[in-house]
Order: structure tokens, then C-alpha cells, then sequence
């Protein structure tokens, strides 16, 4: 078989991007091999005929990461790939963003687009290769897709920006963001940052702007070269449907649809609309009426024409001028026994938001293409059916879910502290209970109030808003503050904003149309700043700042640090040591290779307590510091004593008091707790103690003297009756009986 094989290629930021047609996937519509540095990503579009009475573009993009692309197996007991991960969701959701809107008004032929990583040098990330790839891929299919259109991850490092930064710069980048567009405006924008500046994020767009028209010249010269035959869409003849229910209802509907209320809104145009269904189609089973479906979806229609009519004039749905806020609701401390808890609503859209703070145990374990990582910190999101009226099946969260979830995370993770200063793994939910427009955005602020509330020590608070856009012409547009959800669904734009005072922390923009130019980016960015700064200040009235201690209910977690070598005394033979200390204390005690130890107890009490043997556990001896021993064995020349866990030091007799000591047995037994000196590590590491002189420092009484001083006066009257006379005679005895055993011998 004759292999026709394609491939151009430009050096763009620092290395070789290539595209590749002809060899593999042949019997797809279109497929495209990419390649930047060792990471190859192969992408194939397929088409089919649309399914009967469907009413909307069935475009479905997925994203996989094979493990064998980085020479690895996956983890767990299976074997092979299962259902995506979230890295792989998210990625699917950027290649279906920016093509999406690149399609003939109409068409509705089933289009499917898949990525797959082949090859992974776990540098150069695959997801905005497979986002060139699907665009490549489209474009020499014979589909009419209504590209080019490309993509590009900028990074800032070192003050610089950067194109296609690699991972290991991104580690160190204070911005990580992917734009798409043509060569004339920009279509998608995903990104984060550390507080960045709106006018240095503005510079980072047109960068990303100008790598994109690099981008798109080389897969118009693939394009150029594959030469292929497109497919000619004809859009369905009008019927004139649409025209008959303007003239008839544009004015009844303008007057339904300023209706105050989300639910009494829907009430008065669903009430309309059956209405002008009794009236065009009396019988609809009569010969020539008009099909029902058909009615919906052209009343649909003529519910945007007249919502964006109504935007365009200054009149917004629920009466608002475009930079106006709705309603503003700030609570915390709603929910007893979690850590943290807090209520945000904006108008008809309410979060409710729970903090749990857990050990390093808890963290979250992400296995992929790249080196096995944790997370401290998790926001999740969850979008019941009943904050917007519906019944549905709940099974488990949606792409959308994710996608909002890990925006809202990431614009939220820039303000948390470091694991130094705050060792907990930190968890947030935001559970939509109601939803009338950007929900996400509502996410980030209850997130910032609940993690306030439960005393993490964020470094400053962050708010979220979203700007929408009605386009008049290509110069004449109208931008919308606080969207409801009917301006997301029939307007041109969700462009969310997120960050503190000083910058953004997170931006995401999506589009109905093929692109917007930098005019309205820029608009937009100083359009929403002005908003995000009247949100910080009524969350601000309600928590001004982090509460200084965490919840009651919330663990509590200490932090030291052990040298490494001594990991093996705090353990202990057999994990003696630290079973014990978490036995009496009730705590979980951590350690990390570096010796990083982490206490984790249910109060602060207990958690103290086991923090101070670890510390005795680990400790060095020091010599001219005074200890609390405890007497582990006594010999006839001395005690020994444990002054650290694990550690003994020999207190000889004539250091454990200014009197004379006769016999150690009668003024010390095992168990006795005694304070002692250091006065010796000897070059065997053997530790001689002083109790004598422990006392003298300390100033203390020294109750064996006093003792032995008993038992001499109590031995010096037994004396008389002969106890003193029968030592000596004893003596004697011994040596007078040298003589007398010889004697015997004899």
C-alpha cells in the first residue's frame, strides 16, 4: 500500500512543532500525528449522518493518555486504562471549546474528535498539542469546519513569557494559561496566575496572540499541501416559521420576558408560547399543520432574538444596567461540626460551601503520564438538579462539573498558605443550591468566606465574576456584569474573571462566536476588576479576615523537624517508641523521609503532649542541662536513669547525694523519678549524671541527704547496744580468722 505521508514543522518557542497526515488513521474523515520535543499526540476526526429530530450540534471531543507513551504501567490491580481522569476531562473540555462555535448555522451531522497521547517525554504536555491536532485535523478532512483556529500554554518565567513553557518551568511560572484564536481574534482563553495585574495579562493574550498566528500558518501550509475536498453543507430552506411568530408575537414575548423572577419569567413565557401553540396548530394532526418539535425550536430562536433585542436596548431581564451587581447574601458558620461552612448568593444563584481540614494522610494521590503527585488542597463541585427545578439521574459528576470544580480550585489555590505554615489537607465543597447564572464564580466566593471562617490563613480573600457579551456588529457591542443564565445561553460570551485585589488568579473564557478582538478583552478585564473589588468589600463586612483558630471539631496538626538519623530512635525496635507515644496520647504521628513529623490529635492538649515526646524521643543530650530521669536500674555502684526515651546515663553513688550513701538500694528504687545533671558524654557515647548537682543548681532540698542523715543518727544510738562494736569485731574476726582457718586447715 502506497503510504502518502505529509509533515510540516516550524520551531516555535523553544522547540519543533510538527504536523503529520497520511500514514496512520486513514480511514477517519481527517487525522493529524503532533509532535513538540518527544511528546506525540495522534488525533482523528470522523463524521456520521445526524440522528432523526435532533435539535443541536453533536460534537463530542476525548482526550486519553496512554501510560505506555511515558513507559509506564497503571497503577492498581487493573491493568489497563478505565474512565478518564480528571486531567483527561479537562483537557477534552479545551479541544471542544474553541471549535465548537466553527461550524455552518444548521449543521447537525454527528462529529466526533479524538485524541490519544502515543508518546510522552513528561516535559511537553499533550493537551494543547491535541488541541492543535483536532483543529489540523479538521481542517484536511472533507467536514466544513470553518478554521483554522490554534492554540498555545503560555508560561511567565523569571519575568519573561513564555511559549510552550515545559512542566518544569511551569513549577516556577507565576502564570500558566492556554489561548486559542485565528489570526484575526482570539477564541478560548483557560488560565491562572499569581494575582497577575490586568495589563500584564492583557500583554500575556497578544503574546499568546501572535504564537497563534505562527500556529495557524503551519497548518495552512499542511492544508495547502493535503489539498483536501470539502464537503458542501446546505442549510435547510426556510420555511418562513420563524418570520410568522415574530410579527404575530415579538411584542407579547418583549413583555413576558421582562417579567421580574427567574420562575415567574419562565412561567409567563411557557404560558405564551402555549398560547401561540393553541393558535398556529388548533389540530396537529390535521394534513399540512406545522410539527410541534419544529414550533419549539423556532420559538426557541425567536426567544434569543428577542432576549439579545431587549440587551441591546438597555433593558436586561431582570431590570439591571450592564455593570450593576444583583443582590449580594454573605453567611458563615451555617452548618454545626464541619470545620468551616459559608453561604454565598448573588440574585438567584447560591453556594453552599463546607471546609474540611484533614492530616497529610488525606491528600489526594494523582497517578498519570507525569511523576505520581499529592494534592493538598481540593475543591469540588456539585450541581444537584434541584437548583434549577429539574429531575434528573444523579450519576456521579458531569464534565461540567469537573471543568467548574477544577476553575474554581485553581483560582482559589494561589492565596492558600504553604504546607510549612499550614499542614493540613485542606478540602472545599461547593454544593449549587440554587443557579440562575455563573454558579462558578459563586463557588470561589463562599469558598474564600468558608476557608476564612474555618482559620485557614488565606493571604488574601478572592472573589469571581462573569461578564457576558451581546454583539450588535463587529464594532458595537453591549457587555453584561453578573450574567443571568438566559444572557449566558443567548448571549456571545461567559467570560469569567477571578482574583483578589491585587491581580487575577483564574480567567476562562468561552464563546458562541468565532472570536472576540483585544478591544473587548481589554474592556472586559477593567469591566470586571470594578466588579470583583464591590464583591470583596460586602464579603469583607461579613469576615474581615482569617479567624486566628481553627474549628473545635477540626484536628489538630503539629509540625517539627528531626534530623534524619534519628527517625530510628523515635520509631523505635519494632515501632515501640511511636506506638507508645500514639497509645497514651491518643494522637497520629507522621514522618517523612527528610524527618519532616507531623502530630495530628483530636485537641490541642493531646497533640502537645505527644509533640513533647517526639521531641524527648529525638532529642540530643546535652551536656550542663538538667533532666527529668526516671530510674530504669540501680547496681551497687550506681543508678542508671532515663532522662530521653530510649536514653540512659549512669548516676554514680557518690553523685546522687552530698551525704554518705552506705547501700543505693535502701535510698533508691527502680521507677523513682529524679532530676539529674549532664556532666559527661564520654568518647563512647556513655552519659554520667549528677542528681547532687542538679539539686545544688536548682537550689533544691536534697531529701536522701536527709535520709541518710536519719539513718546515722538512728545507727550512732543502736550503736551502744553493740551494732557499731559488732562492725569492727567483725573486722577483726576477719583478721584474726586468717590464723584460725589455718589453724583448722591444720
Amino acid at each position: 500500500m502506497t503510504v502518502n505521508k505529509i509533515r510540516v514543522e516550524k520551531k516555535i518557542g523553544s522547540q519543533v512543532l510538527s504536523f503529520e497526515t497520511g500514514q496512520l488513521a486513514k480511514q477517519a474523515s481527517g487525522s493529524v500525528l503532533v509532535q513538540y520535543g518527544e511528546t506525540v499526540v495522534l488525533v482523528a476526526a470522523t463524521s456520521s449522518s445526524p440522528r432523526p429530530g435532533i435539535d443541536f450540534f453533536p460534537l463530542t471531543c476525548d482526550y486519553r493518555e496512554r501510560f505506555a507513551a511515558a513507559g509506564k504501567f497503571p497503577g492498581g490491580f487493573l491493568k489497563r486504562e478505565g474512565r478518564p481522569s480528571t486531567k483527561e476531562i479537562l483537557s477534552s473540555r479545551l479541544i471542544d471549546r474553541p471549535i465548537r462555535p466553527l461550524w455552518p448555522e444548521g449543521f447537525m451531522d454527528e462529529v466526533q474528535v479524538q485524541a490519544m497521547v502515543v508518546a510522552s517525554d513528561q516535559e511537553n504536555d499533550g493537551d494543547v498539542l491535541a488541541m492543535n491536532g483536532a483543529a489540523a485535523a479538521l481542517s484536511v478532512s472533507s467536514l466544513p469546519f470553518l478554521g483554522p483556529v490554534a492554540s498555545v500554554r503560555v508560561g511567565k518565567v523569571n519575568g519573561e513569557l513564555v511559549a510552550f513553557p515545559t512542566n518544569s518551568e511551569l513549577e516556577e511560572s507565576e502564570l500558566d494559561m492556554i489561548v486559542s484564536g485565528s489570526k484575526e481574534q482570539v477564541a478560548m482563553i483557560e488560565g491562572f496566575a499569581n494575582e497577575m495585574p490586568e495589563d500584564q495579562m492583557m500583554e500575556a493574550i497578544q503574546f499568546a496572540h501572535g504564537v497563534i498566528r505562527d500556529i495557524i500558518d503551519l497548518q495552512q501550509e499542511l492544508v495547502d499541501q493535503v489539498k483536501p475536498q470539502k464537503d458542501e453543507y446546505v442549510a435547510p430552506e426556510d420555511d418562513g416559521l420563524l418570520e410568522k411568530l415574530r410579527s404575530a408575537y415579538y411584542d407579547a414575548f418583549k413583555t413576558a420576558m421582562q417579567t421580574s423572577g427567574k420562575h415567574d419569567r419562565a412561567a409567563a413565557c411557557s404560558e405564551l408560547r402555549d398560547k401561540a401553540i393553541a393558535e398556529m396548530i388548533p389540530d396537529p394532526e390535521a394534513e399540512g399543520a406545522i410539527c410541534v418539535k419544529r414550533f419549539k425550536s423556532v420559538w426557541h430562536d425567536l426567544e434569543g432574538i428577542v432576549a439579545r433585542d431587549l440587551i441591546v436596548s438597555g433593558t436586561r431581564p431582570d431590570g439591571r444596567d450592564t455593570t450593576s451587581l444583583r443582590h449580594i447574601h454573605c453567611e458563615t458558620d451555617v452548618l454545626p461540626r464541619v470545620h468551616g461552612s459559608a453561604i454565598f448568593q448573588r440574585g438567584e444563584t447560591q453556594a453552599l460551601i463546607t471546609v474540611t481540614l484533614g492530616t497529610a494522610r488525606d491528600e489526594q494521590r494523582v497517578d498519570g503520564l507525569h511523576d505520581e503527585f499529592s494534592k493538598k488542597f481540593m475543591l469540588d463541585y456539585n450541581f444537584p438538579p434541584f437548583s434549577v427545578g429539574e429531575c434528573r439521574p444523579i450519576r456521579g459528576p458531569g464534565r461540567r462539573e469537573i471543568g467548574h470544580g477544577c476553575l474554581a480550585e485553581r483560582s482559589v489555590a494561589p492565596v492558600l498558605p504553604t504546607a510549612d505554615d499550614f499542614p493540613y489537607t485542606v478540602r472545599v465543597i461547593s454544593d449549587i443550591t440554587e443557579s440562575n447564572g455563573s454558579s462558578s464564580m459563586a463557588s470561589v466566593c463562599g469558598a474564600t468566606l468558608a476557608l476564612m471562617a474555618s482559620g485557614v490563613p488565606i493571604s488574601n480573600p478572592v472573589a469571581g465574576i462573569s461578564v457576558g457579551l451581546v454583539r450588535k456588529s463587529e464594532d458595537d457591542f453591549v457587555l453584561l456584569t453578573d450574567i443571568l443564565g438566559s444572557e449566558d445561553h443567548f448571549g456571545d460570551m461567559d467570560f469569567k474573571i477571578a482574583g483578589t485585589q491585587n491581580g487575577i488568579t483564574g480567567i476562562q473564557l468561552d464563546l458562541k462566536v468565532t472570536g472576540i478582538s483585544d478591544e473587548i478583552i481589554r474592556a472586559t478585564l477593567k469591566q470586571s476588576r470594578e466588579a470583583r473589588i464591590e464583591i470583596l468589600r460586602k464579603m469583607l463586612t461579613t469576615i474581615p479576615r482569617p479567624r486566628r483558630e481553627i474549628a473545635p471539631t477540626a484536628p489538630r496538626l503539629l509540625r517539627t523537624r528531626i534530623s534524619p538519623d534519628k527517625i530510628g530512635a523515635l520509631i523505635g525496635p519494632g515501632g515501640k517508641n511511636i506506638r507508645g507515644i500514639q497509645e497514651t496520647t491518643g494522637c497520629v504521628i507522621e514522618v517523612e523521609d527528610d524527618g519532616t513529623v507531623l502530630v495530628a490529635g483530636n485537641n490541642k492538649d493531646s497533640a502537645a503532649e505527644a509533640m513533647k515526646q517526639v521531641e524527648a524521643c529525638t532529642a540530643t543530650v546535652q551536656i550542663g542541662k538538667i533532666y527529668d530521669g526516671i530510674v530504669s536500674s540501680i547496681k551497687d555502684f550506681g543508678a542508671f536513669v532515663e532522662i530521653l526515651p530510649g536514653r540512659d546515663g549512669l548516676c554514680h553513688i557518690s553523685e546522687l547525694s552530698s551525704g554518705y550513701i552506705s547501700s543505693i538500694d535502701k535510698v533508691v528504687r527502680v521507677g523513682d523519678a529524679m532530676k539529674v545533671l549532664v556532666i559527661d558524654v564520654d568518647e563512647h557515647d556513655r552519659v554520667k549524671l549528677s542528681r547532687r548537682q542538679a539539686l545544688e543548681e536548682l537550689g533544691e532540698p536534697d531529701e536522701i541527704a536527709a535520709m541518710v542523715g536519719e539513718d546515722e543518727e538512728s545507727g550512732d544510738r543502736g550503736g551502744d547496744d553493740g551494732d557499731r562494736p559488732r562492725r569492727r569485731g567483725g573486722s577483726g574476726r576477719r583478721r584474726g580468722g586468717n590464723g584460725g582457718g589455718r589453724s583448722r586447715r591444720d
